[in-house]
C-alpha cells in the first residue's frame, strides 16, 4: 500500500524511540547514543569491498594497509558530519536537500540515491548467494533467489524495534570479525611486515587502480543518508549542552564501529597476503579461488567455513541497512512512504533481476565483474553526496554554534576533492575503454549525454547553495538593506556657510536660506564666479569694469548683512565656474554650500553650462540647492 507522507521525520516509525534524555550514570550515559554507527559501519565491510581487499593483499602483501587506513579515516569524517547534520537539524540529507536544491536537481539526486542503493543491494544479494553457495553448494541463481526471503526477516526486526535490530547487526559484525580474527590466527601474519605497511609508500599504476577500489568501495554514498536518520532515533533535549553531548558521544560511536569495519576489511588483506601473497599465488582475485585455496593455505578446513559464514553475515548485515537508507531517501526527497516490507520487496527484486539474468545468459563467471559494477555505480553517486553534506554542516544559518570550524571544512572539501576525483577517475577509466571499442555508437551517444547530464547536476550541486546563501541574505537585508532604526536626528547649526551668487533675481532667496542653515555665530561667505574674456586670460590681475562691478555688488551685499549683526565675508572667483567654486568652497572650509538652479536643460544646458551637479560630485560637503 502506498499513502502519501508528510516526511517531517526521519525514519518516522523509530523516530526518538531511544530516550537519551534520562538521568544516566557512567558508561550508561554513552551506552544510550551508542549504535546508529554499527549500522552505518556494516556498509564499510559489504562483499563488495572484498574483492579489492583480497585483490590487493594477494598481490601486493601488506603494502595497501595504509590506503585503507586512510579511507577509514576519510569515513569518520564524513559521517561524523552526517551525524552532527542530524543531530543539530534533526533532518537527514535527502531532507535537507529538498529543502535547498530547485525539483529538477532533486529528481535527479534521488535517482541517483536510489541506483546507489540498488548498486549496493546487488552487491549484498551476490555476496550472500556466493556465500550460500560456498557452504551448501547450492547453484548461484537458486542462492540468489533465496536471498528474497530476508525481506520478512527484516519486517521482524523493524517491528522488534531499533534496539532489537541493532543487536541484531551487532552480532553479525561480531561474527564477521570473529571469522577473520581466527582465520588470522591460523595464518601467523609477520606483524613486523604488517607495522611496514601502515607507511605510506609510492604506488605503480596496478596498484593505484586497486588502491582507488579500496576507496572507492569504502564510502558508500546511502550510508550518509542513512546516518543523518539513524541519530534521530536518540531523544535528546533541544538545548546546547544536550547537542554538545551527543555529537561527541555520537563521534565516539562512529569511532569504535568505523574502526571494527577497518579491522574487518584489514583482516581480508592481511589474510589474503599472508596466505597468498607470501605463497606466490598472486593471482587470486575471486572470493570463490579464496575460498577453495584457504583451507590449503591455513592448514584447516575449518578456514572454509568461517569464510563462507562471514560473507553470508556481511551480505545480511548490509542488506538490512540498505533499506533502511532506501526509506530514507524515499521518504526525504519525495516526501512518499510504503510500507516497509514492500519497499524492501522492490528493493530486493531491483537487486535480483539484473543479477539472475546475467547468470542465465553468461553463467557465474561473470559474478566478479558485477560486483566491480555495483560499485562502479556506488562511485558515480559518492560526490552528489559528499558536497551537500559539506555545504550543509558548514551554514552558521542553520546549524548556529554547531557549524564545522575552519580547519575542518578545508579537510572535509580536500577529502571530497581526493574521493571524487579517484572516484571519477574510475568511472573514466570505464567509459574511455567502451569508448575505444568498434562500434556501439548508440552506447557511445548515450555515455557522452549521460557524462554531460552529470556534469550539469554536480555544477548545479556544488554551486546552487552559494546562490541560495546570497539570494537568502539579500532577502533578510531587503532591497535597500537593513530597515534603519532613526535614533539621532538633531544636527548642528553650521558654522560657516558659502553662498554662490549669479547676480539675479535669485540672490535674495540664495541668502535667505542660507541664514536659516546657521545662527548670528555662524560667518558667511558670499563668493561670485567672473566669466568675462578678459578673467579667462588674466585671473586674479583682472581690473574691468565688470569685475569692479561684482566686487562692489558683493560688497553691498554684505554690508546689509553686517548691519543685521550677521558675520559675512566675500571673494570673487576667475575663469572656470565650477572648478573654481569647488575651490573657494574648500579654501573658506564651509560647512555647507547654498547655489542656486535655474531648471533649464536640454540645449539650454549647453549653452549656458551645467553647474550643479558638477560642484556637487567634487564636493564632500552638503550642498542646498534653491531653485
Amino acid at each position: 500500500m502506498m499513502i502519501n507522507y508528510d516526511a517531517e521525520h526521519s525514519l518516522s516509525n523509530v523516530h526518538e524511540s531511544i530516550d537519551a534524555t534520562k538521568q544516566r550514570k557512567g558508561w550508561k550515559r554513552i551506552l544510550a547514543f551508542l549504535g546508529p554507527a554499527y549500522l552505518v559501519s556494516v556498509g564499510y565491510m559489504d562483499p563488495g569491498n572484498w574483492a579489492t581487499d583480497l585483490q590487493g593483499g594477494a598481490k601486493f602483501g601488506y603494502m595497501l594497509i595504509w590506503v585503507l587506513l586512510m579511507s577509514n579515516l576519510m569515513a569518520l569524517l564524513l559521517q561524523s558530519l552526517s551525524a552532527r547534520l542530524g543531530i543539530v537539524r534533526r533532518k537527514d540529507l535527502a531532507q535537507a536537500n529538498r529543502e535547498t536544491y530547485p525539483p529538477v536537481t532533486n529528481f535527479c539526486l534521488y535517482v541517483l540515491a536510489e541506483i546507489a542503493i540498488a548498486a549496493c543491494d546487488l552487491a549484498e544479494v551476490l555476496g550472500m548467494a556466493l556465500g550460500i553457495q560456498l557452504l551448501t553448494g547450492l547453484p548461484l541463481v537458486w542462492g540468489v533467489s533465496v536471498t528474497v526471503l530476508d525481506t520478512f526477516l527484516l519486517f521482524y526486526l523493524q517491528k522488534k524495534g531499533m534496539r532489537t535490530m541493532e543487536a541484531f547487526i551487532i552480532a553479525l559484525v561480531l561474527i564477521i570479525g570473529l571469522s577473520f580474527l581466527i582465520e588470522i590466527f591460523f595464518a601467523k601474519p609477520d606483524v613486523g611486515e604488517i607495522v611496514k605497511g601502515f607507511v605510506p609508500s609510492a604506488l605503480n599504476n596496478e596498484a593505484l587502480y586497486i588502491a582507488v577500489g579500496i576507496i572507492g568501495a569504502t564510502v558508500m554514498p546511502h550510508n550518509l543518508y542513512l546516518h543523518s536518520a539513524l541519530v534521530q532515533t536518540r531523544k535528546i533535549r533541544n538545548s546546547e549542552h544536550s547537542i554538545k553531548k551527543a555529537i561527541k558521544y555520537n563521534v565516539f560511536d562512529s569511532a569504535i564501529a568505523l574502526n571494527a569495519a577497518f579491522f574487518v576489511n584489514a583482516g581480508i588483506l592481511i589474510l589474503a597476503a599472508s596466505v597468498f601473497y607470501y605463497s606466490g599465488q598472486t593471482s587470486v582475485a575471486k572470493i570463490q579461488d579464496a575460498y577453495k585455496l584457504l583451507p590449503a593455505g591455513l592448514g584447516t578446513p575449518l578456514a572454509s567455513t568461517l569464510f563462507a559464514v562471514a560473507l553470508i553475515a556481511s551480505g545480511q548485515s548490509s542488506t538490512v541497512t540498505g533499506t533502511l537508507a532506501g526509506q530514507v531517501v524515499m521518504e526525504g526527497y519525495l516526501h512518499l512512504r510504503i510500507n516497509p516490507w514492500l519497499r524492501r520487496l522492490l528493493t530486493r527484486l531491483l537487486a535480483i533481476i539484473p543479477a539472475v539474468v546475467v547468470i542465465l545468459i553468461y553463467g557465474e563467471s561473470e559474478i566478479d565483474n558485477m560486483l566491480v559494477f555495483s560499485q562502479v555505480l556506488l562511485s558515480l553517486q559518492l560526490g552528489f553526496a559528499i558536497i551537500p553534506l559539506i555545504h550543509f554542516v558548514s551554514d552558521k544559518k542553520t546549524m548556529g554554534n554547531f557549524a564545522i570550524k575552519t580547519p575542518i571544512k578545508i579537510i572535509s572539501w580536500l577529502v571530497a576533492i581526493i574521493l571524487i576525483f579517484l572516484n571519477v577517475r574510475l568511472v573514466v577509466n570505464e567509459m574511455i575503454n567502451v569508448l575505444n571499442e568498434q562500434g556501439h555508437l548508440f552506447l557511445k551517444i548515450i555515455i557522452a549525454l549521460a557524462a554531460l547530464a552529470f556534469a550539469w547536476l554536480f555544477i548545479m550541486m556544488t554551486f546552487y547553495p552559494f546562490y541560495t546563501k546570497r539570494k537568502r541574505r539579500a532577502a533578510e537585508k531587503g532591497i535597500h538593506g537593513a530597515m534603519p532604526q532613526l535614533q539621532n536626528l538633531s544636527i548642528n547649526p553650521f558654522q560657516k556657510i558659502a553662498v554662490a551668487l549669479d547676480f539675479k533675481h535669485l540672490d535674495e532667496k540664495l541668502i535667505a536660506h542660507a541664514l536659516h542653515q546657521g545662527t548670528k555665530n555662524s560667518t558667511f561667505l558670499l563668493l561670485h564666479v567672473v566669466e568675462t574674456v578678459s578673467a579667462t586670460f588674466s585671473g586674479t590681475s583682472t581690473d574691468d569694469e565688470e569685475t569692479r562691478t561684482d566686487e562692489e555688488r558683493l560688497q553691498a551685499l554684505a554690508s546689509q548683512l553686517k548691519q543685521l549683526n550677521y558675520k559675512v565675508e566675500i571673494e570673487l572667483g576667475y575663469q572656470h565656474r565650477v572648478s573654481e567654486i569647488v575651490r573657494i568652497v574648500k579654501k573658506f572650509n564651509a560647512d555647507i554650500l547654498v547655489m542656486g538652479a535655474h531648471r533649464h536643460t536640454g540645449i539650454k544646458d549647453i549653452v549656458y553650462g551645467e553647474t550643479v551637479n558638477q560642484v556637487r560630485h567634487k564636493l564632500s560637503v552638503p550642498v542646498l540647492i534653491v531653485s
